[in-house]
């Protein structure tokens, strides 16, 4: 398949976005790791992250950085993966953000 001249992929789009707009990239994973809660929408969640990682670095340079394996990264953030909390925090740092929590309902005291 031939690829159009000057026409460029929804995906890398998407990429470029990201790279281009840290904080769109911060709301963007904060709607990723919802998506991970939920074990219907878990492989959204995990696809948005590993878009994030390509706009941050790519899969091979963040996999290294965080001490992982590439091959393990791509198993990790494919629709099935299901990644440690050791690798989600060392993907998220070296893609330079961090896991936090946020109470889900309003405590009334």
């Amino acid at each position: 398949m031939s690829k159009l001249k000057g026409v460029v992929s929804h995906h890398d789009k998407e990429v470029a976005e990201l790279r281009g707009d840290r904080e769109l990239a911060v709301a963007y994973m904060k709607a990723a790791m919802q998506s991970l809660e939920d074990p219907e929408d878990r492989a959204a969640g995990l696809l948005a992250l590993r878009t994030v990682v390509e706009a941050y670095g790519g899969l091979g340079a963040v996999a290294a950085e965080a001490g992982i394996s590439r091959e393990t990264l791509y198993r990790t953030l494919s629709p099935r993966g299901n990644p440690t909390l050791k690798t989600l925090l060392a993907v998220l740092k070296t893609v330079g953000m961090r896991l936090s929590v946020e109470s889900e309902q309003q405590v009334h005291a």
